[in-house]
């Protein structure tokens, strides 16, 4: 049975500020960089054969840091497909050194929703400004987005196709899969696989730097 494990990045610095973030592109802060070792401590033993992530760089330091504590000592190798001489001057020329390392794909379809005006202001004086209810409609609502954002269902409409066509192969291909990516992007994932409704996915939480992990046989997944 092929594993899917869906890890949420850890807090980075403006969940710790209480920023609305999406797309702006910000790192962890020092309690993320603990819950995305903490996070890899619970996946260590669980092979990784294919890690994906967003193109955003605290997706990345998640899944490189919870590698970075895996029991089989592997080196995650980012590739560079389509990126000029990074692509061409990446070459490795040892089997032995491929053999030691997991493929890193990034992928923008997977980045979070993006906010559009909320991007970069403090969620609190949102609520003052705008009131609760309506910032709770932009933040959690499925199908109304924020100003000049994407919805939830908007959000789905990119992660799920790119989930079905990139990353299931891997799956019945009885590969272990690795997904560092953010609330937002997996909560549409897990909606499809859980067969959630939409008002179910809106109450749904996804902690940071907390793997949730599904089995994968004959086109069921199963969560562990």
């Amino acid at each position: 049975m092929a594993k899917l494990i869906l890890m949420r990045h850890g807090e980075s610095e403006w969940n710790k500020l209480n920023q609305f973030t999406g797309w702006v592109d910000i790192s962890l802060s020092p309690k993320g960089v603990e819950e995305a070792l903490e996070g890899g401590r619970k996946i260590q033993d669980i092979p990784i054969d294919v890690i994906f992530m967003s193109s955003l760089i605290r997706s990345h330091l998640t899944a490189m840091l919870a590698m970075s504590v895996h029991s089989e000592g592997k080196v995650p190798l980012v590739i560079h497909d389509g990126d000029g001489k990074l692509e061409e001057w990446a070459k490795i020329y040892s089997e032995e050194a491929k053999s030691t390392c997991v493929p890193v794909y990034r992928a923008w379809e997977l980045n979070e929703r993006y906010y559009g005006e909320l991007q970069g202001l403090n969620k609190a004086k949102m609520k003052e400004k705008y009131g609760e209810e309506q910032v709770q409609i932009w933040r959690r609502s499925y199908a109304t987005p924020p100003p000049n954002g994407e919805s939830l269902k908007m959000t789905a409409e990119r992660t799920i196709p790119f989930f079905e066509e990139t990353i299931v192969p891997f799956l019945e291909a009885g590969k272990n899969v690795f997904v560092s990516a953010h609330g937002n992007s997996l909560r549409s994932i897990i909606m499809d696989l859980d067969g959630l409704s939409e008002d179910e996915v809106v109450r749904l939480e996804i902690p940071t730097g907390d793997p949730i992990i599904y089995g994968y046989e004959n086109g069921k997944y199963t969560k562990e």
